[in-house]
């Protein structure tokens, strides 16, 4: 079975380029040009990988982050792979304070997103559900 992974960003050319890219590779691609459009395809697709950028209109990549993992959708791990030409300390601090599970920086190679999400996929069967998670504490 493939993966389906969301693509959220806002500029047209790196949304048509990466999504190309990655279902070259055999994963089903959803796309969002912004965040709310990824916050509803979210909820809709139930995407199994997320890549998402910061700097969207609508809501913006950490108000999704925020907005999915304070109610997650599945009983399933989302990782969430931020792709963001924002680089200061603090802006990584905060992708990763909101439980991002990895934060390129942009200008990036397309190779680097693929690492990202063959090494999500090698997390998702060992990860727990955030109901599992609960029943740990």
């Amino acid at each position: 079975m493939s993966l389906k992974i969301l693509i959220a960003d806002d500029e047209p050319e790196i949304l048509e380029i990466t999504a190309k890219k990655i279902s070259e590779k055999g994963y089903i691609v959803v796309t969002a040009a912004d965040g709310e459009e990824a916050w509803q395809k979210i909820q809709n697709e139930s995407p199994d990988i997320i890549i998402l950028d910061l700097n969207m209109p609508q809501k913006n990549g950490f108000e999704v982050l925020q907005e999915l993992r304070e109610h997650p959708l599945e009983e399933k791990w989302q990782p969430v792979i931020i792709v963001s030409a924002r680089t200061e300390v603090d802006d990584v601090k905060k992708g990763l304070s909101l439980e991002a599970d990895h934060y390129i920086v942009k200008p990036c190679l397309i190779e680097d997103i693929l690492k990202a999400i063959r090494l999500m996929t090698s997390l998702i069967p060992q990860h727990k559900s955030p109901s599992e998670m609960k029943k740990d504490e």
